[in-house]
């Protein structure tokens, strides 16, 4: 690192500020425009009164698509390193997975004590 150091200052050049990565504000505005979107459609499912797994799935489905472009684009992860996204993304999905884990035994813990205790 030295070296480096030593040889622009003796060729008499600056030394490269860092650099980072400029993102266009374009794409910022398009994903802000299509959060909008997704909000609305998320409004629009309670305007229309859906109901049961069909309301809640809708709900679920657009929330998640939010949140998953404001991680992306905000939160910067579509330009990272898959080492860093997987550090943050597979920890979140291994809990999912074991709550669902979970819930599907509860189900049955609850239909054996109907079934065995009743």
């Amino acid at each position: 690192m030295s070296d480096v150091s030593s040889t622009t200052a003796a060729s008499g050049q600056a030394a490269p500020a860092t650099t980072h990565q400029q993102h266009p504000i374009g794409i910022y505005v398009k994903v802000w425009i299509l959060l909008f979107v997704l909000s609305t459609f998320s409004y629009l499912v309670d305007y229309f009164h859906f109901e049961s797994y069909l309301r809640w799935g809708l709900i679920i489905t657009l929330m998640l698509l939010k949140a998953g472009l404001i991680v992306a684009i905000f939160m910067h992860m579509a330009w990272e390193r898959m080492a860093l996204v997987c550090a943050i993304l597979v920890p979140p999905i291994a809990l999912l997975v074991l709550v669902g884990m979970m819930a599907s035994e509860a189900g049955h813990t609850f239909l054996t004590r109907l079934l065995f205790f009743h």
